[in-house]
């Protein structure tokens, strides 16, 4: 294991194998009586989106390298970086895992939002979105559902098309909104087929959804997962690693963070026997993402 891949491994999971349990969690947060020290008022914070932690007490903190190191360290252990490295991979199972990408987008504050209520889509503006896009409403509703809900801050509420996470948080998206209602995580939809050989990874719901409307039945022999951001990647990690995958396919942006999120997944597979990266970007070269590629394919049949 190395540094990068060290960081993939949250705090959360190496805190929880030491037995110590969180006092309060919050979707952005949380609170521990400090592994480093005896104290009775919890003052130990790991901050879930950056994987990192403070120590309030102590007036401390960092990243998961920075506490393994001083958890070592008073534990009376060697506590060099490769000691720590070692110590994670231990905690961790050192399954691999693939380097996530920060983007712009990932560190700007997201309104915090309370989810309300669901139901089928049905609301003539999202079907208009989804037109406007050139999702086939019939296929968007088997994945999608209308999702209102309520900004905290405003009191306003709004609905949108969300995306169900494996957080039970919902990825949402409308012609004005681009956010999610609770933990920000991957989403995995199931193929077709129960003896899947194969994997598809894309950015977002609407990438996804470009290339299922494409399809008779708008439904993938194989299994995806919806990003819903690049940071998320490591999350992918364990539903690929020794699944059985012969093929993964990905559908990331042409942009710089593409690049490095396909050159991130390209040196995990490097690490999983039999398993081979089949990048798509060609077939939408030219084009910002799989979606652009769809709208501009999709007009002249519509002339």
């Amino acid at each position: 294991m190395n540094i990068e891949q060290a960081k993939t491994v949250p705090l959360t999971e190496i805190l929880n194998k030491l037995g110590v349990k969180h006092q309060r969690k919050t979707d952005t947060e949380s609170w521990y009586l400090s592994p480093l020290r005896d104290e009775t008022t919890a003052s130990f914070k790991v901050t879930h989106t950056k994987n990192i932690w403070y120590d309030f007490g102590e007036g401390i903190g960092g990243d998961i390298i920075r506490f393994a190191t001083t958890y070592l360290e008073r534990q009376g252990e060697s506590c060099t970086v490769s000691d720590a490295l070692r110590w994670i991979g231990n905690l961790s199972g050192d399954i691999p895992r693939i380097v996530p990408v920060e983007t712009h987008d990932d560190v700007q504050q997201e309104p915090k939002l309370k989810f309300l209520s669901k139901k089928d889509i049905e609301h003539p503006a999202l079907e208009k979105y989804l037109e406007s896009r050139g999702i086939r409403v019939d296929v968007a509703k088997h994945y999608l559902q209308q999702v209102r809900v309520k900004n905290k801050e405003t009191g306003k509420t709004f609905f949108a098309l969300g995306l169900l996470n494996e957080e039970n948080g919902y990825e949402l998206r409308n012609n004005f909104f681009k956010g999610c209602a609770g933990k920000k995580a991957i989403s995995v939809v199931r193929g077709r087929n129960p003896n899947q050989q194969g994997i598809h990874i894309f950015e977002g719901f609407m990438d996804f959804l470009s290339v299922v409307t494409e399809l008779p039945d708008g439904k993938l022999d194989h299994d995806a997962i919806v990003l819903n951001s690049l940071s998320c990647l490591g999350q992918a990690s364990a539903y690929i690693h020794r699944f059985g995958y012969a093929n993964l396919w990905t559908w990331m942006d042409n942009d710089v963070a593409g690049e490095k999120a396909k050159a991130n997944i390209e040196a995990f597979v490097a690490n999983e026997p039999g398993l081979v990266h089949r990048p798509m970007n060609d077939t939408y070269k030219g084009f910002k993402d799989v979606n652009d590629w769809h709208v501009h394919n999709l007009k002249p049949r519509l002339e």
